[in-house]
């Protein structure tokens, strides 16, 4: 069993975020449009070097019966990725991240990211000491595959254009969860979690966390928690 300390990497409590329940799926679209959203809270993310950009960024999440929704939101003045293809290096541009830690029994949790580009990396990291890799999901397709959708606010959806910023809303089934405990949750349910974001512009790394963690984005004993309503 691994054991886990109440308090983040700045020594502040944990934090908690409540995720209302949803008793019809719906549709993405990218910007948060959609009347259900109005339910969960806007969570803002922390800057993690004050050198960095001051740009915002906030999260969303509901829940329902198939699944889990997460809505992100970030002021930005430039398009900073170019990759193509999902399953590569994307935190090396810009990007959002989705960490979910269902059961604090197994150091094993999901982790998700997606660019400005729509592109996504999904992947299943058992960490044992510090020690991590991420595995890809198998046959990812139908009910096992997220739903996502990308909008760019301000600008177009191209490498290197100027914008004011960028949103991502995902749906993540719990089929392709479900290798996890603790999955689906349901009323009282606690679920540890992070979300980030990386920047690039003007060749400065930037980088902002929801629950304080240090150096490494995988210092899963620090996540915040999803208390599911």
């Amino acid at each position: 069993m691994q054991s886990s300390d109440s308090c983040a990497a700045d020594g502040q409590p944990k934090p908690e975020m409540q995720v209302p329940y949803l008793k019809a799926d719906f549709d993405i679209t990218g910007d948060g449009s959609h009347s259900a959203w109005q339910a969960a809270k806007w969570t803002s993310l922390h800057r993690r070097d004050s050198s960095s950009h001051d740009y915002q960024c906030r999260v969303k999440v509901l829940y329902s019966q198939t699944g889990l929704y997460v809505l992100m939101d970030s002021t930005d003045k430039k398009l900073s990725a170019a990759m193509q293809e999902d399953f590569l290096n994307l935190w090396t541009e810009d990007v959002f991240e989705v960490f979910l830690w269902p059961h604090e029994g197994w150091p094993v949790y999901f982790e998700y990211e997606i660019s400005p580009l729509a592109k996504e990396l999904p992947i299943i990291v058992p960490n044992f000491d510090g020690q991590f890799f991420g595995w890809r999901p198998w046959h990812y397709d139908g009910v096992r595959a997220t739903k996502k959708a990308v909008k760019i606010v301000g600008g177009e959806a191209k490498s290197g254009a100027n914008i004011e910023g960028w949103k991502a809303e995902i749906y993540f089934p719990y089929d392709l969860l479900k290798p996890l405990q603790n999955v689906p949750p349901k009323s009282g349910s606690r679920w540890r979690a992070n979300f980030y974001r990386m920047d690039y512009d003007d060749g400065k790394t930037s980088s902002w966390d929801w629950a304080r963690v240090g150096k490494s984005f995988h210092e899963y004993q620090k996540f915040g928690t999803l208390v599911f309503e």
